[in-house]
């Protein structure tokens, strides 16, 4: 795979330099790029993440180029235990989008993380609108389960650390190939999204897998599901966004289908066993103070094997929710729309609800945090954040939960 990026990006940048390079001569850079800024008009979803972002178009090139970075520093204590002060290069990500004909355009969006130790096709897709109800969409799509799996973009959010539940209860940035249908419609302050996929999915390492409990992010190391499904069975994610201008959006999302290899050859393996996500998500602004709240709840249930013992649970839950709050909005350092804003984070996780069959008491394996935050905004494209993150993580047997202290100092821009 990382032979075909290697080769993807140096054709695309290749084709990228012969298109502009003789315009060069008789123009500047400046005269030949525009930014195709971020469309914030009242009847965008989550749903229009892919495509709601600024990219460079060059004058009568059918190809735009975009992306975003993420850096920081962090420091770290467990019960008063530290490694001292890190620096991490977290993501580069590529966005090129293309209009191939009228109604037909394409969307890819590539990530290099930890300095290329990771590499991964996010998104790319080919999207064919027939009605604004009706579009057809087929490549790498990203499943929309929750709201953050499709709007993660690092410059959108105020943390620098991603929801626990979004990276370690569901797995983020969690992409198939598959096919599928998408469209909305509107009617006075009111907006309604839909979109359903058939897609390849997840595998046994959900359960298999060095965390030694249920844990779906396992299955993003399975690069084989971007050629054939595990078990011959189709991944099914649909979700049901509902928006009013004035008030907010919600959405509803159900992600499931078969994870497990039951068979091989003709040869049963194991009973089909089935995973289901349910997730709901939400965002509005309060008019009256300026206000944001986001976030979203998931609940998973998943048919463990009886042969796993009870540290691999069958039902997990998790939440999380931002609120963010401009404080100063005015010109300052030169920049003339900067902002000043303050926020918080609350984190939930449990990956194993329910009792020990022996004592009735209670399963531990769960997680708190609260992440205070400050940022700064030069534009709305650009954000420098310094959080302090204290979380709780309970073990299986609920013995006194670990304490981490965090702090980090993090810069994020699209360009």
């Amino acid at each position: 795979m990382k032979t075909f990026i290697s080769i993807y990006l140096k054709l695309s940048v290749g084709t990228l330099l012969v298109v502009i390079a003789p315009s060069l001569e008789a123009q500047t850079l400046d005269s030949i790029l525009i930014r195709k800024d971020i469309d914030t008009s009242a009847s965008v979803l989550n749903m229009d993440a892919a495509y709601n972002r600024p990219f460079l178009t060059a004058d009568k090139m059918p190809v735009s180029l975009g992306g975003y970075l993420e850096a920081n520093s962090i420091y770290s204590t467990e019960d008063g235990v530290t490694e001292g002060l890190s620096f991490q290069a977290r993501r580069l990500t590529l966005f090129m989008s293309a209009s191939i004909s009228k109604r037909i355009k394409f969307l890819s969006e590539i990530e290099f993380e930890d300095g290329t130790k990771e590499i991964g096709i996010e998104f790319a897709a080919l999207d064919v609108a027939f009605h604004p109800v009706l579009n057809f969409r087929g490549g790498i799509i990203m499943n929309p389960i929750g709201a953050f799996n499709q709007n993660h973009d690092g410059p959108k959010w105020e943390f620098v650390e991603r929801p626990d539940v979004a990276v370690n209860m569901l797995a983020a940035t969690w992409a198939n190939a598959g096919f599928g249908l998408y469209g909305k419609a509107h009617k006075g302050n009111w907006v309604l999204g839909y979109e359903v996929y058939l897609t390849n999915g997840f595998n046994n390492s959900i359960t298999d897998n060095e965390e030694n409990k249920t844990f779906l992010p396992a299955a993003k190391a399975n690069e084989e599901r971007f050629e054939e499904s595990n078990n011959g069975r189709a991944l099914f994610t649909g979700k049901l966004a509902i928006k009013n201008r004035k008030i907010g959006e919600i959405g509803f999302s159900y992600m499931g289908g078969i994870y497990n290899k039951f068979e091989e050859e003709g040869l049963i393996l194991d009973e089909e066993r089935r995973l289901d996500v349910f997730a709901i998500d939400f965002n509005t602004t309060i008019k009256k103070t300026g206000t944001y709240i986001v976030g979203e709840i998931i609940f998973i249930n998943i048919d463990v094997a009886e042969t796993f013992t009870q540290q691999f649970g069958n039902k997990q839950r998790g939440a999380f929710v931002d609120i963010v709050q401009t404080v100063l909005k005015k010109e300052m350092f030169g920049w003339k729309e900067a902002t000043f804003n303050i926020a918080a984070r609350l984190d939930y996780v449990d990956w194993n609800i329910g009792t020990f069959k022996e004592t009735g008491t209670e399963i531990g394996e769960d997680l708190w945090a609260i992440s205070p935050a400050i940022s700064f905004r030069p534009s709305a494209q650009t954000v420098f954040r310094i959080n302090y993150r204290y979380q709780w993580q309970k073990d299986i047997l609920s013995n006194p939960a670990a304490k981490t202290a965090t702090w980090l100092f993090g810069i994020s821009t699209y360009f």
